[in-house]
């Protein structure tokens, strides 16, 4: 990759889509590990066009893995062409942007709403027509958010272009994070924290750099839930970074609900739990919290090292539109068919360059 090629990539192709019907990208197991939440709705069984994947094609083509590749050819070039902000979209062929569980209506004509629909097949292998993809592994993805001043093209497509966008796997998550050298915890309790937050530092899609010595950045992050939805299990922060020789990565659960305790390793061990019950495709908010919120300061900063950042919400476990069928049709699924879904945001990263 030159650095021209680099310089426009990064004009024109500012935005991701993290999150649709036909998968989510933003994380893979095999290249994250140690990301318990990792594994979700991925589509790595083969292309588009049905030929199937190896695995050495994934680190190319998740979202983390990505902006882990522009940062090292950032240190090459001068210029990051993978400094993309984060969206999801439906990618419906129906007309219909339905992105609920309780109301999926399907990605094609042929997989709207039928008993059987869950074991249609999408994708089959160009060598022997055997099935690769079958309808029950779409998702009922997914949603993108702007902050914008006003609700006009304009400002909309403003707000793109700077990359203060987030994406939702199809809830309506509010989720707000801003990046500064000198916020102090108190503040993201405030009821202008925003204020705060764009005077002394950079929302989602910013960049940092020049920070005082001695400092590390500090993140002020506010998540609600959607309203007609579930409650929000933890906010994680997920840091990516460059040393001599290559890239990391690092999970970071900033905040959990139901009063969890956060050890020194920076995670959460205890799960959720879950109020499902698929037989009736039911949940209760009675676990999760409504609204989450965290001040966050890297522990392990390196003022000599690139990073980004950026925020992911998860909610508590709720039925899939799997479970949502299975009740309304009266079908027994296969046991690999899953029943439930923690729907989740992405932000936009922020930056730090040295």
């Amino acid at each position: 990759m030159s650095r021209d090629y680099a310089k426009r990539r990064a004009r024109w192709e500012p935005l991701l889509e993290v999150t649709q019907m036909k998968g989510d990208s933003e994380a893979h197991p095999i290249l994250s590990p140690e990301d318990e939440f990792a594994d979700f709705e991925n589509w790595d069984k083969s292309d588009i066009f049905g030929d199937p994947k190896e695995d050495g094609m994934l680190q190319y083509e998740y979202a983390r893995g990505a902006l882990q590749v522009g940062l090292r050819l950032e240190q090459k070039l001068g210029v990051n062409p993978f400094k993309f902000g984060m969206i999801g979209s439906s990618d419906t062929h129906t007309s219909l942007s339905t992105t609920r569980e309780d109301n999926y209506f399907g990605k094609l004509p042929h997989l709207e709403p039928v008993a059987d629909r869950y074991e249609e097949v999408v994708l089959r292998n160009p060598n022997d027509n055997a099935p690769l993809v079958y309808s029950w592994q779409m998702g009922a993805s997914g949603l993108v958010a702007a902050w914008a001043r006003q609700n006009t093209r304009e400002a909309l497509f403003d707000a793109m272009v700077r990359k203060e966008v987030y994406a939702t796997t199809g809830s309506r998550i509010g989720v707000r994070v801003f990046g500064g050298w000198d916020f102090k915890p108190e503040e993201v309790q405030r009821h202008d924290f925003a204020r705060a937050g764009y005077s002394r530092g950079v929302p989602m899609g910013g960049d940092l750099t020049n920070g005082p010595a001695g400092s590390a950045p500090a993140f002020m992050i506010r998540a609600l839930r959607d309203p007609d939805n579930a409650n929000l299990d933890r906010v994680q922060v997920i840091k990516g970074w460059l040393d001599r020789k290559k890239t990391h990565e690092r999970v970071y659960d900033v905040a959990c609900s139901d009063g969890r305790q956060i050890g020194e390793d920076g995670r959460c061990k205890t799960p959720v739990g879950s109020t499902v019950n698929v037989t009736d495709a039911s949940y209760a908010n009675t676990i999760g919290d409504p609204l989450l919120t965290a001040y966050w300061k890297d522990p392990d900063f390196d003022p000599k090292q690139r990073a980004f950042y950026y925020v992911r919400v998860i909610e508590i476990p709720k039925p899939r539109w799997t479970a949502y069928d299975a009740r309304f049709f009266k079908v027994k699924m296969p046991n690999e068919v899953p029943m439930t879904v923690q729907d989740r945001a992405y932000t936009s990263p922020i930056w730090y360059t040295p």
